[in-house]
């Protein structure tokens, strides 16, 4: 099989492989159908995780159909149609038990094993550990490329933003980066009746797709940010505010937004140390969440999508094959110069 294959920092290959296989009772192999590229997949070509070392596969999303199952596999046949999401879950250790199986103990400690600590899905077949507790079946009226964004992009956001967030009816909420998470925290917020959605970003392209997905407002990054944003609540600030970059000033940004008694949900992947104004923060009774995605409301959000209530379709916007890795890498790199979102890959 072929498979896009890690070199070390900057350097990485579609190339032969040895055709993924059932290693364990409770593995299937998946012939993925349609992949995707997140941004943990750019933090490792550029050298930040230091776990993915040279010749893993690449990857952790995926689509596709079951061509081999282990003797252990009870759920799931060859032919069924699937979604392999980001995190991997025995169902059975103490985190697994509590519905937090991004930190699995009986797959290493953290969820996130495809592309990381094993081969990933960026490759013709794919091998699935603990297929039973961790796949989900793709209803018939579910594309996939509906689907795909359901592996890891769209649970974030709802997830780590909304509902770690506590969006209630009627709240008002902000979201600092209007990115593919950043979107999908716009697009869910909706399912818990939010009552303004403020999206925040410095490209205007972002911001349109924001107000598409959701946003009742926008407000482009620059001197007044924050003033703006205010102003849009009566003087009083937001009761949630999603912080979906990553980056010191936007989560700072995200707690300059929050009025007393709301909260600031990091969904960004902070790489850097941040500095909080606690002395500003603590008398406001501001509650401050963070989190690695779980991926348990993947069987709601399917349902979601499957009555059309979430149109998760709107996060793709540029397609290729997979002999067009390269090029699909340069343009999600440098997504906001391509005006993309997500990238769709198919064989």
């Amino acid at each position: 099989m072929k498979a896009l294959v890690y070199h070390g920092p900057g350097n990485k290959a579609w190339e032969d492989v040895p055709d993924a296989r059932v290693e364990e009772p409770t593995d299937v192999v998946v012939k993925v159908e349609t992949t995707t590229i997140c941004g943990t997949d750019l933090h490792i070509l550029q050298g930040d995780v230091a776990a993915v070392t040279d010749g893993r596969i690449l990857g952790h999303e995926a689509v596709g159909t079951i061509t081999e199952v282990g003797d252990a596999v009870r759920g799931f046949s060859v032919g069924d149609r699937v979604l392999v999401p980001a995190i991997t879950k025995c169902g059975r250790c103490e985190y697994c038990q509590r519905g937090m199986p991004s930190h699995c103990q009986t797959v290493g400690g953290i969820g996130w094993i495809f592309g990381h600590l094993i081969d990933g899905t960026q490759a013709e077949l794919v091998r699935v550990p603990y297929a039973d507790t961790s796949l989900y079946a793709v209803p018939s009226g579910v594309s996939d490329e509906q689907a795909i964004f359901l592996a890891d992009s769209l649970p974030t956001g709802y997830e780590v933003g909304v509902l770690a967030g506590g969006v209630r009816p009627g709240n008002t909420v902000a979201v600092v980066g209007a990115g593919a998470v950043g979107l999908s925290a716009v697009l869910t917020t909706g399912l818990w009746g939010a009552s303004k959605v403020i999206a925040i970003d410095s490209n205007k392209f972002r911001l349109e797709k924001a107000l598409e997905f959701g946003a009742t407002d926008t407000v482009e990054v620059g001197p007044g940010t924050v003033g703006d944003v205010i102003g849009l609540t009566d003087g009083l600030g937001v009761d949630v505010a999603i912080e979906a970059v990553g980056y010191p000033e936007t989560l700072l940004t995200a707690a300059s937004l929050v009025r007393p008694g709301g909260t600031i949900a990091n969904v960004g992947v902070h790489g850097t140390p941040v500095e909080l104004p606690m002395q500003d923060m603590w008398i406001s009774n501001v509650t401050l969440t963070m989190g690695l995605v779980d991926t348990v409301s993947i069987p709601t959000l399917l349902k979601m999508v499957a009555s059309g209530r979430i149109p998760a379709e709107k996060m793709g916007t540029h397609r290729f094959t997979f002999d067009q890795f390269d090029e699909a890498y340069d343009v999600f790199a440098n997504a906001a110069a391509n005006l993309a979102l997500k990238v769709v890959i198919t064989p």
